[in-house]
This record gives structure tokens, C-alpha cells and sequence, in this order.
């Protein structure tokens, strides 16, 4: 996936918040899996660096998919990145962090075993913990540990023989108390071994394991009225719950949770999962689900815990839910909670589950839909629940002048744009006086009558300006026609812009903002002016040939010769002798001079 396709298919999708990024090559593989504080600007660093070894350009190369995981701050990103990484095992991990040199903690596989920082894996039985992504955190972490339970970081070869030969002295990190001296045998090598299993919980993310033990020695020391040791304990607790704190996503005391957020479209369903152990998340997921068979929001919801708890429901203590499904787990508490932490998790659920939709929205967004005219279409559609894209629509109007020289004009939208080559008017042929709503009935059965006898294609939608009056004149000649139901026909009436459909007593009122609204408003429009130019033309024809019609030698063919080549009676008046010989003989042309000349007054 080169520059330009990240730009065009991921850079809108993915949020500049803080999480874990998955990248899958086509045929679903995990090919890495990374964290950041800003998941927009560290995903696409990938596609917009020149400053990439070959192995990460070979990784990108074959990037089909980007999933990511949001969550509160940066440490928990850490923490979800370990964990996915140990449980996942994707292959670029490994190639890039080998490349990298990615630091490790390592727990010696010897007697009072060393733990400290390496960039090497040595096959030798020791205990490597990590990979981590920053090697400040590692010596922070390594100096916290180092307060808590002292260790030494010396490699001095401390065998029975040698410690009992009083081989060796302790050294200046035993008297700054970094080190309780086991050189000397001022500590047993059981001790030892506790303080190991103690460091390796807590980078296992297992506090409760480590506080219980800490606070078993403060109670044991102070029982003894050894109250100084009593202290450093406690002073012990309170480091490593301040390092939890920061460690954990909100509060340390939960665990063994599992969440679930929840948010969908008409057509797709989408369900994030998230894990929690001792406040951190140690597993995320979210997916999409089609609806199939109108199945509800609680039909889905249920459907994908059984899929994603059922696997450990037995170390399940509880389910949050954004809200209540039934489950058949007996031994589990189920909840959706309201306020608090468990309620931060319910939201973070759904932030994820939200952006995956946002996600699969914008990758249906095709070129059509970002296109404005497909836009307005698929608005109006769906706001007049029509079964099929509006691509042409017609919309009647009709003018007249106290009830002469009534005019019907019809306007044709095609893509949401005037189609003004399509532009008609009908002079009314069946109708006497100011009849609005016969004459509506005569342009609309002339119009469709005539597109049916030439095998044209009938409009996706035919829109009447005005009331339910105008409507039901409309509905009359496509009923006659025998096309009632094969098109949608709406009114609308001026004064409240209400839309009116056949057979509904109420009227549809669609946001005076809503595109589809001003689309039918502007048809409206551009038919009433397009209406009127043609009344204003009719009157102006009729008036010149009233006048001409005075002319004594002068039919209704000379009118029409005229009133073609001149357009005005003006025009006409103007015009030279010759201009007039041209269009009707020189006979005609001097009858018409005379006339002007005796009327010129």
C-alpha cells in the first residue's frame, strides 16, 4: 500500500488518540501489531517515511488492513501491546524488534538470579519479559523494582562453596541498600527467590499478588514491634500502588472483567470486546456483523458474547454491557453499569465499537457518495422512503393571468442538476377559465401519455406544486394512464413546505436544512419561473396577433411568418420594408407599412 492509497483509504479513518494499531496482509495474517499516543500520526509515518529499513518497507508492502484498538493514555497502550504481542505472536514483531534491538528485562537463569536491561536473547534458560518499545520506561521500571525489593547487580559467581568460604565482601550498593548483601549470606537465597517471584507478577501486571505479600511482611514486622522495617514496607506499598495506578487503566481492583460496547447502522451491526485484568487490558476486539434478517440490537449483542466469553466464562467474574441482553451464565454477574469506573470501560467499549463503524462508513463512502449530486439523491430517497435512486425527477407548475392564457410547465432534474433541454410547457387545450386543478390533470396526462406512447422512460419521481387539490388532479391521469404506483408522485404546498403523498391524511415535513428539501424547492422554483416565461411569451404572442388581426390582407400563416422571424410586434414596427418584403412578399409588406403608418399615433 503505497503513499497515495493510505491517504485516500486510512488517513480519515484512524483517530489521533492514543492505542494499539494491527496491520493484516490480505489474506488476514497479523503481520504486526504497535502502539502510540497518536495512532494517526504514528500509522501513517509508515507511509510517508523515506527513512525505512527494508524489512518494514517489505511489511508495508503488504498491508491490506489497519485495525486499532483506542484506550485512555499512552501506558495502557504500552500494556495492550505487550499483551496482544505475547498472545499473538505476529511475525513482523519479531523480524523488526530483532532489527531494532528492542530492549528486554531479563531474569538470569542463575543462582540469585540478576534482572536488568538487554537488547540480546541468549539461549541460555533465562527469562526475557518484554519486548518494550522505550528504554526510559524499562530503567524506570528496573529502578522501581530495585526500591522494592532490593536485588544485586553484580556478577559475582555466588555458589554454597563460595559464600560459605566468605568469599567475597559486600560492596557499596549493600550500604546505599540496593542490595541486601547474599554475597556475604546476609540474605538466603529463599528470600532471594521470593523478591524474584514478587518482580516477576508485578511485570506480569499481577499487583494484587505483590500488595498482599507486601502488606503479609509490614503486618509480620510490626506484630514484632519492629516498626522501622514496618515503615519501609508500607513505603514499599505505597511505590508500587502509585506505579499501578499509572499502570492500569482505571481502577486497579478490577479484574477479570469483560466489555462490550455496541452502536450500528440500518444494515450493520458492530460490537467491541475488551478484557480487563487488574485494571489493565490484556485483550481487545471489535467486529462487524451484517444484519441478515432485521435481527434487534440485543439479538447481535448476545450473539457476539457467546462468541468472544465463552471461551474462559469459567475466570469470568462479571460482563458490563452498554445495555441488558440475556445470557445463560449462571455464575456471572451481568451489568450495565451507570456511573464510575465500570462505566468509563462501557464508554471506551463503545468509543472503539463506534470508530469501526465510522470505519466501514467511510469504506462504503464510493465515489458516488462522495459526489454532491449522489448525495442529495440518497437524501432525498431516504427521506421520502423511495425505492429507488431519484436520478430523474419532474416537477409540474401551473400560471395563468386571471384566468387567460393558462400555462403548465414541467422542469426535469437529472442527477439532482436542470436538464433544461427537457424543459416543457403545455398550452391548455381542454380547460375554460381559472381551473388550477383540471388543468394540473390535463399537462400531467398529456405529458406521460406522450413519453409512454414513444417508449421513453418514466421518471423516478414526479413532484406537483401545491396542495392535495393539485395532487389528486395528478393522481387522476396516472390512473388513467395505468401507471399509478410505478412512479412516486408527491405535492408540495408553498405555505408550510409540506409534502404531501397520495392516500396519507398527514404531511411529511422534512428539516428545513435537509438537502433533499432545497432540491425540491429549487425544482419548484425554476418550474414556476420557467412557467411564467412561457405565460409572459403566450401573452405577448396573443396580443401581437390581436393586433395584426386588424390588418385587413393579413391571415393567420402571415401572423406565425411574422411573429417566428421577429418575436415582438415591436420587432415588427421596426422593421424595414425590405426586412418585411424578405419573410412575406412585397404585396403583404406594403399592407403592413400602410397599417403602421395610419396607426403610427
Amino acid at each position: 500500500m503505497d503513499h497515495k492509497a493510505f491517504s485516500e483509504t486510512y488517513r480519515d479513518k484512524i483517530p489521533g488518540l492514543p492505542g494499539v494499531y494491527q496491520y493484516y496482509d490480505l489474506n488476514g495474517e497479523l503481520l504486526y501489531i504497535g502502539k502510540a499516543k497518536d495512532l494517526k500520526k504514528r500509522v501513517s509515518s509508515y507511509f510517508v517515511s523515506t527513512d525505512l529499513s527494508y524489512r518494514i518497507i517489505s511489511m508495508v508492502k503488504r498491508i491490506h488492513r489497519i485495525d486499532f484498538t483506542i484506550v485512555e493514555t499512552e501506558q495502557d497502550a504500552f500494556l495492550l501491546e505487550n499483551n496482544l504481542i505475547k498472545e499473538l505472536k505476529p511475525k513482523y514483531n519479531i523480524m523488526l524488534r530483532d532489527d531494532k534491538s528492542y530492549p528486554y528485562i531479563v531474569i538470569k537463569n542463575e543462582r540469585f538470579p540478576r534482572v536488568f536491561l538487554t537488547r540480546k536473547i541468549i539461549k541460555d534458560g533465562s527469562e526475557y519479559l518484554g519486548p518494550y518499545t522505550s528504554v526510559n520506561d524499562v530503567r524506570n521500571i528496573l529502578s522501581m523494582l530495585i526500591a522494592i525489593f532490593p536485588l544485586r547487580n553484580c556478577n559475582l559467581n555466588l555458589s554454597e562453596n563460595t559464600i560459605a568460604a566468605s568469599k567475597y565482601k559486600v560492596c557499596l550498593e549493600y550500604h546505599i541498600k540496593n542490595c541486601m548483601g547474599p554475597c556475604q549470606g546476609l540474605q538466603t537465597a529463599q528470600d532471594y527467590d521470593n523478591s524474584i517471584d514478587q518482580i516477576r507478577n508485578i511485570l506480569k501486571s499481577n499487583f494484587p499478588k505483590v500488595l498482599s505479600y507486601l502488606k503479609t511482611k509490614m503486618n509480620e514486622l510490626a506484630a514484632n514491634f519492629e516498626f522501622e522495617k514496618a515503615q519501609e514496607f508500607k513505603e514499599k506499598i505505597e511505590l508500587l500502588t502509585t506505579y499501578q495506578s499509572k499502570s492500569t487503566i482505571v481502577n486497579p481492583l478490577l479484574s477479570n472483567l469483560d466489555i462490550y460496547g455496541y452502536s450500528d447502522t440500518e444494515e450493520f451491526a458492530f460490537v467491541s470486546y475488551l478484557k480487563i485484568s487488574n485494571g489493565s487490558i490484556i485483550q481487545s476486539r471489535s467486529i462487524e456483523i451484517k444484519k441478515v434478517l432485521g435481527e434487534t440490537s440485543e439479538e447481535i449483542l448476545q450473539s457476539a458474547i457467546m462468541r468472544f466469553s465463552i471461551a474462559d466464562i469459567e475466570t469470568t467474574k462479571e460482563i458490563l454491557l452498554p445495555f441488558m441482553v440475556e445470557l445463560p451464565f449462571e455464575k456471572v454477574k451481568i451489568s450495565v453499569p451507570i456511573i464510575g469506573d465500570k462505566k468509563k470501560l462501557v464508554d471506551l467499549a463503545f468509543k472503539n465499537a463506534f470508530y469501526t463503524k465510522q470505519n466501514k462508513l467511510k469504506l462504503l463512502a464510493t465515489a458516488e457518495d462522495k459526489n454532491p449530486s449522489f448525495r442529495i439523491m440518497k437524501t432525498l430517497k431516504e427521506d421520502l422512503k423511495l425505492k429507488d435512486l431519484p436520478v430523474h425527477i419532474e416537477c409540474f407548475d401551473n400560471s395563468n393571468l386571471q384566468g387567460t392564457n393558462a400555462v403548465s410547465s414541467i422542469v426535469v432534474f437529472r442527477d439532482a442538476k436542470p436538464s433544461k433541454k427537457d424543459y416543457r410547457f403545455f398550452n391548455v387545450k381542454t380547460v375554460e377559465g381559472p381551473d388550477d386543478f383540471a388543468t394540473m390533470e390535463e399537462a400531467v396526462y398529456r405529458r406521460y401519455k406522450r413519453m409512454i406512447e414513444e417508449g421513453h422512460p418514466l421518471p423516478n419521481l414526479i413532484i406537483i406544486d401545491g396542495g392535495k387539490g393539485q395532487l389528486s388532479a395528478a393522481i387522476n391521469s396516472l390512473e388513467k394512464l395505468g401507471i399509478y404506483g410505478k412512479v412516486t408522485v408527491v405535492g408540495i404546498a408553498k405555505r408550510l413546505e409540506e409534502i404531501y403523498f397520495p392516500e396519507d391524511k398527514l404531511p411529511l415535513y422534512i428539516n428545513k436544512k435537509s438537502e433533499s428539501l432545497k432540491l425540491i424547492q429549487k425544482m419548484r422554483d425554476e418550474a414556476h419561473r420557467f412557467g411564467i416565461k412561457a405565460h409572459r411569451n403566450k401573452r405577448s404572442k396573443n396580443f401581437t396577433k390581436s393586433e395584426l388581426n386588424q390588418i385587413s390582407g393579413i391571415g393567420e400563416k402571415t401572423f406565425e411568418q411574422l411573429l417566428k422571424h421577429f418575436k415582438s410586434l415591436k420587432k415588427i414596427k421596426e422593421a424595414s420594408k425590405d426586412e418585411l418584403e424578405s419573410i412575406i412578399g412585397k404585396a403583404k409588406a406594403q399592407i403592413i407599412i400602410d397599417y403602421l403608418l395610419i396607426n403610427k399615433t
